[in-house]
């Protein structure tokens, strides 16, 4: 399909552009960018140009296709919260052309055939392009390393035991430097299973309120200080997953003046809701780590205002209705976000935080160096992945309408402003949600 986005605002943070004009993809590339353009011959000279069909986006905005760098897809062993099939659909619903999914399948992906199962998978699925993160160690029990060349052939693009903190500091070491030698991410999740052992919500005087045990910051905190430290002695990059505590966002920033090789995300609900979502006991609210006090998510704006947090990612966390609908203490942590991220992410411009440009750069270009990817650009020969997005679009969530299999989103009910109405991948329209 060769496709003329006509008349939209053109966004591209990889080359720091943004102007209004007209997009032509062919053969499943940006082929040029111009004011103008039509199908005429002078101006689109071959046959399949000149066919086109033509998309009139007056008043869209056009941006490259944006990257979650943070999902979980579940499959195999967990297809009734997610499967590929599904994850991929709620993926271009949301906006989403590329995703990279965390190993904490069953079996985890710590092998090439997991890797290389999960890669067919999303090939018959033809929605999203999929980059599976595999795992840092066996089964993720932080004991012995997985074999890092043997994931990467197979096509991993990063390391995660996500889920699960790597407590051995020794094994962090040799994680961070065998993933350097590969040019290949170690993606941190900074927890210490000891400091939060029995914990389900933020530790503060909420926690003491409702009298459930709380995680203290400090657990992810010190871990935070510990991998920085270890990416600081072996020179290694790292990148630090759902930084959720003000604490963290001072180490971090800290660390990059002092020239550590470190990047870092966040999630949409770690600048959206504080602990008291938890109030009325809600396990929808329930994450890991967990929903913060005021002041954290006052810091984590901070942090994405001044350029500490590299990138904003879904932390996409599917779950059946088994996993949640129990006692607060028995449920499972994770919420849904691959469909909600973009309409809460673009709050932040709404509210002065970010500009528009700033914002997509953290969905799109920032992630796709950090993984080292090939996206997240609208230059010219680039893959046409692309993003169309409806500022003005006012909607309203509705668990029940999502299409991922997972409903779990404390967000059901909450008013929107700015919404992607057409996701194109490799060329070809794989979600439209206008009509002309």
């Amino acid at each position: 399909m060769n496709l003329l986005l006509k008349n939209g605002r053109i966004l591209d943070p990889s080359r720091m552009t943004d102007e209004k004009g007209d997009l032509l993809i062919e053969n499943g590339k940006i082929a040029r960018i111009a004011k103008g353009l039509s199908r005429g011959r002078k101006d689109l000279p071959d046959d399949n140009a000149a066919s086109a069909t033509v998309l009139d986006l007056a008043g869209k905005i056009i941006v490259p296709g944006l990257i979650d760098m943070h999902t979980h897809l579940r499959e195999p062993g967990f297809e009734y919260k997610e499967t590929i099939a599904s994850g991929c659909e709620a993926a271009v619903a949301g906006g989403f052309t590329s995703i990279a999914c965390m190993p904490n399948t069953k079996p985890v992906n710590d092998t090439r055939s997991v890797t290389e199962f999960i890669l067919r998978q999303a090939a018959q699925c033809r929605l999203a392009n999929v980059y599976p993160i595999a795992a840092i160690s066996l089964q993720s029990e932080g004991e012995f390393l997985a074999e890092f060349f043997d994931l990467k052939e197979a096509g991993a693009v990063g390391f995660s035991d996500d889920g699960r903190p790597v407590m051995n500091a020794a094994l962090m070491r040799r994680a961070l430097e065998y993933a350097s030698s590969l040019n290949m991410p170690i993606i941190s999740h900074c927890e210490d299973s000891n400091l939060s052992a029995g914990g389900v919500m933020h530790e503060g005087d909420l926690s003491a309120e409702l009298g459930l045990s709380g995680i203290p910051g400090i657990a992810e905190e010190v871990m935070v200080a510990r991998d920085l430290l270890l990416a600081e002695f072996t020179a290694a990059p790292l990148h630090i997953a759902h930084v959720s505590t003000a604490a963290s966002v001072r180490l971090i920033r800290e660390a990059k003046a002092r020239g550590v090789r470190v990047t870092a995300e966040t999630a949409a609900h770690y600048f959206t809701l504080t602990d008291e979502a938890v109030r009325t006991f809600d396990t929808l609210a329930k994450v890991n780590p967990p929903l913060r006090s005021a002041d954290d998510v006052a810091a984590i704006r901070d942090g994405l205002r001044d350029g500490t947090i590299d990138a904003i990612a879904s932390d996409h966390a599917p779950h059946g209705r088994t996993d949640k609908e129990v006692e607060f203490d028995s449920a499972a942590s994770g919420l849904t976000g691959l469909e909600i991220s973009l309409g809460l992410s673009l709050r932040l411009v709404e509210e002065g935080v970010l500009t528009l440009l700033q914002l997509i750069e953290k969905m799109t270009v920032r992630p796709a160096q950090i993984l080292r990817i090939p996206k997240g650009t609208l230059a010219v020969g680039a893959d046409a992945d692309v993003t169309v997005i409806d500022p003005a679009r006012r909607w309203t969530v509705d668990r029940h309408l999502l299409r991922s299999r997972g409903k779990n989103t404390p967000f059901h009910g909450t008013p929107l402003t700015g919404k992607a109405i057409l996701t194109i991948v490799g060329g070809e329209i794989r979600f439209r949600d206008f009509e002309q």
